[in-house]
């Protein structure tokens, strides 16, 4: 794994998001679908309502969800917390294919454990990740993250993971 040259940013989503975040998906679908469940079509052709409602969950504090944007304004990935509640949430996370293998999801997953203290208050994360996946268990583990359990993602074996902040 390498360090980012230039850090990005990582970005709490606005509607001003929308296109480079719809581009961003598109680009990545397959690459995403051949280690995480695929969003299916419905997210692509309703994407403008469904970040309507993701902005929605967002303002009244149920999920926090972040775009990893490079200097130019392209994004790079994502990294989210979900199902907020009790001091918790669920950590989710992708990055680009083409920005794959450069530190960035470290990078990401340790930028936003420290906004989950900071600026969310929450004092402990949950994650999972399928077993075919392991560039996601190395950067969970890398990051502090503990596996708990045996689970089944999507039909694929995987483990959950959980970090006390």
């Amino acid at each position: 794994m390498s360090t980012p040259t230039t850090a990005p940013e990582l970005q709490l989503l606005r509607a001003d998001h929308a296109s480079t975040l719809l581009a961003f998906e598109e680009a990545n679908r397959a690459y995403f679908a051949a280690t995480v469940p695929d969003r299916g079509d419905a997210f692509f052709r309703d994407f403008d309502a469904l970040l309507g409602a993701r902005l929605a969950e967002q303002a009244t504090g149920d999920c926090f969800f972040h775009v990893l944007v490079d200097g130019g304004g392209a994004i790079l990935g994502r990294a989210n917390l979900v199902d907020v509640a009790d001091g918790s949430a669920e950590l989710g996370y992708r990055i680009a294919e083409k920005a794959a293998g450069q530190g960035l999801a470290t990078w990401a997953v340790r930028r936003i454990r420290t906004l989950a203290v900071t600026a969310y208050g929450l004092t402990a994360l949950r994650a999972a990740t399928t077993l075919d996946n392991p560039g996601s268990r190395a950067v969970l583990t890398r990051t502090g993250f503990v596996p708990v359990a045996d689970i089944r993602l999507d039909g694929r074996p995987g483990t959950s993971y959980a970090l006390t902040l």
